[in-house]
Order: C-alpha cells, then sequence, then structure tokens
C-alpha cells in the first residue's frame, strides 16, 4: 500500500445503520469520520421511506469521503428471528445499490469473520468489539452505539484481509 486509501465500512440495519469511513496509510488507519444513519422508529412510517432514508444517508456519505471499497456486514439469519432478516435485507439492497450507483466494489463479511480477524474471538460481545476498535484506532472513548464499532471492524476486517492478500 504505497497510497492512503478509504474505505466504508457499514453495519446495516433498517432502524439504525452504522458506518464508519477509515483511511489507511502506510503507517495505520486513520478514523473520518463514524456514525449511524437512523430511520424514524415508528410502525406507521411507509417502507419505502425507510429504505429511502438509508439510501440517502449512504449516498451522502459516499458523496462527502468518496471510499474506494465498502465493506459490508453479511445479512445474518436466525430461524428464531426471520422478519429481522428481512428486514436487514431492504436495508443491505439498497445500501449495495448506493454502491453500485457510485461504482464502488462491495464486500461481505461474516460477523463471526470480523470478530475473528479482530478481536482473535468469532464470539467476541459488543464490548469486546467496542474496546478493540478503540485501541486500534486511538480513540478517546468506546465508540458508541455498537452500531459504529460494528461498522469500524467491518472496514478494518476489509483492510486487514487486503493486507494479507497483498503479502
Amino acid at each position: 500500500m504505497t497510497t492512503s486509501r478509504r474505505i466504508l465500512g457499514i453495519d446495516p440495519g433498517l432502524a439504525i445503520t452504522g458506518y464508519g469511513v477509515l483511511e489507511f496509510s502506510p503507517l495505520r488507519p486513520v478514523l473520518c469520520e463514524a456514525g449511524i444513519l437512523r430511520t424514524a422508529d415508528d410502525d406507521a412510517i411507509d417502507m419505502a421511506d425507510k429504505v429511502l432514508s438509508v439510501y440517502k444517508g449512504v449516498v451522502e456519505v459516499i458523496a462527502q469521503f468518496g471510499p474506494e471499497a465498502m465493506a459490508v456486514e453479511q445479512l445474518y439469519a436466525h430461524y428464531d428471528h426471520p422478519r429481522t432478516a428481512i428486514l436487514m435485507g431492504h436495508a443491505r439492497g439498497v445500501i449495495f445499490l448506493a454502491a453500485a450507483q457510485a461504482n464502488i466494489p462491495v464486500v461481505s463479511y461474516a460477523s463471526t469473520q470480523v470478530k475473528k480477524i479482530i478481536t482473535g474471538n468469532g464470539r467476541a460481545s459488543k464490548e469486546q468489539i467496542q474496546r478493540t476498535i478503540q485501541n486500534e484506532l486511538g480513540l478517546a472513548t468506546l465508540p458508541d452505539p455498537p452500531d459504529v464499532a460494528d461498522a469500524l471492524a467491518v472496514a478494518l476486517c476489509h483492510y486487514y484481509q487486503n493486507k494479507l492478500h497483498a503479502l
């Protein structure tokens, strides 16, 4: 890696989507910005309005930071909560659309893979992820809410995976 580059990490969700933009230089990753995109938590709000809100938020982050890659947490479906997986799928769809329209390649990582690469434990807790991200990026406080830490973790995972393949 001879030049710095930006990677946008996304923790998709319909109510809360975490995002983190990291710039990687030869020395260490640098946090550009991280936050959440929040849709109205009201069942009366139309689903179309919620996915449009996620889409517009991701488009805005892409326009502002110009990432050259996007890393997204894979869809995790649990038999006990299929509705959650379906709703998350809606969010992932518009996130991928925003990336495709900006010509940004997207890579998906399973949450267990992200946790294993970032903390060494594929079953790490939310707090472990937050503390690891705080240490890796030299942050004064824990990234909060956990959706932000998850987004930064998936961006770091992508960086580490690419670094391994470059060797």
